[in-house]
């Protein structure tokens, strides 16, 4: 049996991921499909501990205390045991996957914390990391939901409103905007949040579903 597609939905904390991916996995289970739901960092898995201790500063205070390639570390970690005991068979049994967050959130959030003559060698580091040496596979497509960071909605306000935690350091939304065409020509949409926006992703995905 071929192996099955990996959805990836991606944007800034707010701009609709979450409820962007079960209109979509409602959709396709409605039209026959077997899908299946992930999101990242898995905090209900202990294999989230490094992500977890990273975000609340045990390893410094300041985003450049953890340099890039061990952040993506702590990150990957997470992905690979949520592989190999959540979805991994789903996935190679022929099945469609929907992740909020995958691999390129890493190439976002850790490409900020370098020049932007450093992107290419780390973006070459880190898809060659998990996709060939740890193994996880490769999006079929990666879809960015653009929310305009100036006039963020009342979701992302409240979100972002919390204590102070090395995400939010980062200041991710210009570095975003930049990087995003270098992300295996990740597909754009206008995001508010709202769940009017179905038919858009819907579209999207087409081509990847098949």
């Amino acid at each position: 049996m071929s192996k099955g597609r990996l959805l990836v939905i991606e944007g800034l904390d707010g701009s609709g991921k979450a409820t962007q991916a079960k209109l979509l996995a409602s959709y396709l289970a409605e039209s026959g499909r077997k899908v299946m739901e992930i999101t990242f960092p898995d905090y209900e898995s202990d294999s989230s501990a490094l992500v977890k201790m990273y975000l609340s500063g045990r390893f410094g205070d300041k985003p450049d205390d953890v340099n890039p390639y061990a952040a993506s570390s702590f990150y990957a970690v997470d992905r690979y045991a949520s592989y190999k005991t959540k979805w991994g068979s789903f996935y190679e049994a022929g099945g469609i996957v929907i992740a909020d967050r995958y691999t390129t959130s890493n190439a976002v959030h850790q490409c900020s914390k370098l020049p932007p003559e450093q992107w290419d060698d780390f973006l070459r580091w880190a898809f060659d990391y998990e996709y060939r040496l740890l193994g996880l596979p490769a999006p079929d497509a990666v879809v960015y939901l653009q929310v305009d960071p100036a006039v963020p909605p009342s979701t992302v306000r409240r979100i972002w409103a919390g204590p102070p935690s090395i995400a939010r350091k980062m200041e991710p939304c210009a570095p975003s905007r930049r990087f995003r065409p270098r992300c295996g020509r990740w597909r754009k949409k206008n995001s508010d949040n709202r769940e009017n926006g179905r038919d858009t992703i819907d579209v999207s995905f087409d081509a990847a579903v098949g």
